[in-house]
């Protein structure tokens, strides 16, 4: 009897110091995999570039088991089937603009791209076009365009048309003097910022590595945006994705991107 006393003395004085005795440990699941009540450390948007074309990874992204952002090329032969599917699973859709890049060929823009020699009714029109084009977009972001992101004049164009149609704006970061934020917050659009891309180099071992740069990056910030691509890395990345989703979900929430706006 006074160790049953003594027992249930020592519970309340823990209860009373605020010590949860029998919850200080996450249980593990069923198969001792994963912890049944993960702690969730951030957020991180997937964005998945370069769809609209029928390139190599493109099923095997949409199929991801997470929630997924697709950017959309406009006038590409599979641009409205692929927004239409994308929007049906439940991802958000947004239009991957072409703009002129320091350095590349011309080609790797496709149609209705925006270049530096523009006038803005030019721009304007090009622009409107793109989201007339891509079917549920409700965001918008930049395919190339090193050349183009750093002139404000153009930008202020760009990010005006969004603001009417009711779109943001992801800026890929593919210039590091990108006006993109300043010129979103002077014309009042929303505006992310791309943190890391996952496969610029193509093989498994760098978007490996990449997910690990990422995972890093969410350990001193709440929010990640990281992109990927279809095409030449596509089957790679969906793959690397795939079989490191598990590992991340146990700290990591997977949102849409329309989640992180401010």
């Amino acid at each position: 009897m006074k160790s049953w006393k003594a027992g249930l003395l020592a519970l309340l004085l823990l209860a009373a110091a605020g010590v949860r005795p029998f919850a200080a440990a996450a249980e593990p699941d069923a198969v001792g995999n994963e912890p049944a009540n993960p702690v969730i450390n951030g957020r991180v948007a997937v964005v998945i570039d370069d769809l609209g074309n029928a390139m190599d990874g493109t099923e095997q992204m949409l199929q991801l088991p997470i929630k997924l952002t697709v950017a959309v090329m406009p006038f590409m032969q599979t641009t409205k089937a692929d927004a239409e599917h994308a929007h049906k699973l439940g991802r958000d859709v947004i239009v991957h603009m072409p703009m002129e890049p320091n350095r590349g060929k011309a080609k790797w823009l496709g149609p209705g791209a925006i270049t530096a020699d523009m006038s803005d009714e030019e721009v304007r029109k090009r622009v409107e076009q793109a989201i007339d084009d891509v079917p549920y977009a409700i965001g918008m972001n930049n395919h190339m365009g090193s050349k183009v992101t750093v002139n404000e004049r153009i930008m202020r164009v760009v990010l005006m048309v969004c603001r009417e149609r009711g779109l943001f704006f992801l800026d890929s970061r593919t210039a590091y003097k990108s006006v993109i934020p300043k010129i979103g917050r002077q014309v009042g659009v929303p505006v992310i910022g791309n943190d890391v891309f996952l496969d610029d180099v193509y093989s498994a071992g760098h978007v490996a590595g990449q997910i690990r740069v990422l995972q890093k990056f969410l350990e001193s910030h709440r929010d990640a945006v990281t992109i990927g691509h279809v095409g030449p890395p596509g089957k790679i990345t969906s793959a690397v994705l795939l079989r490191s989703i598990p590992a991340m979900k146990r700290h990591t929430e997977f949102v849409r991107l329309s989640e992180l706006l401010p």
